[in-house]
């Protein structure tokens, strides 16, 4: 049998490593001590609060689902009404994208600089990010006051439920993920990066990139699709 790292540094490098997390390892350095494999014990509680926040969102993203179900049933619903098509406008929602797809870029920095244990380029990232997602939701929120004073309504017809329904539900998602990030904030400004910290960190980036995943679905069947009908 191999030995173990004999050192608490040897140790903490190996639990920690992202790319050999979960893998039985039998390298130089032996088993990938905590990632739940026979005799290197059971999983870490890093790899656990991962594992269960990718649970969650797989239920979320069933209600999403759900929300697409619905659009695409309902999309030639519309009574008379506006259409895909008279409602789209490209140009704002390609603004709104490219917000929110570079908001995942900053996203990313931010906890690639909380593994580097930088409190100051973690929270500016985490501040840009928030800004970026801010300026999303205002975009949103000005496209529905716009369609609300030419008369496109979800009361108008069952497509334009649909659509503020589906476009609706994402953006308070954003919404939500942006008050969630102004706590964490204040908990790294705080409490700096202990480790449940660190964890909720973990949680807030999967559902973040969650939503951007989201996004591109609603901009290519309500947006992209519904412009060339």
């Amino acid at each position: 049998m191999s030995e173990f790292p004999a050192s608490l540094e040897t140790l903490r490098r190996v639990r920690e490593d992202p790319h050999r997390l979960g893998h039985r390892g039998h390298g130089p350095e032996g088993p990938v001590l905590g990632a739940g494999h026979g005799v290197t014990g059971p999983a870490s509680k890093r790899i656990i609060v991962g594992y269960g926040f990718w649970i969650f969102l797989l239920s979320d993203i069933v209600m999403f689902a759900c929300f697409f179900a619905a659009y695409a049933v309902l999309q030639e619903a519309t009574a008379g009404g506006p259409t895909a098509a008279q409602i789209v406008e490209m140009p704002r929602v390609a603004l709104q994208t490219g917000a929110l797809l570079l908001s995942s870029y900053t996203c990313g920095l931010s906890f690639a600089a909380t593994n580097a244990k930088s409190r100051l380029w973690t929270q500016v990232f985490l501040l840009l990010t928030g800004l970026l997602g801010l300026a999303f939701v205002a975009m949103e929120l000005q496209e529905f006051i716009s369609l609300a004073e030419r008369g496109a309504t979800p009361q108008r017809s069952a497509f334009l439920s649909a659509f503020f329904g589906l476009v609706g539900l994402h953006g308070l998602h954003v919404t939500v993920a942006g008050l969630w990030l102004a706590t964490m904030m204040a908990q790294v400004q705080v409490k700096g990066f202990r480790r449940e910290i660190v964890h909720r960190l973990i949680c807030f980036n999967l559902f973040w990139h969650a939503l951007d995943i989201v996004w591109i679905g609603v901009f290519t069947i309500v947006y992209l699709m519904g412009s060339l009908t």
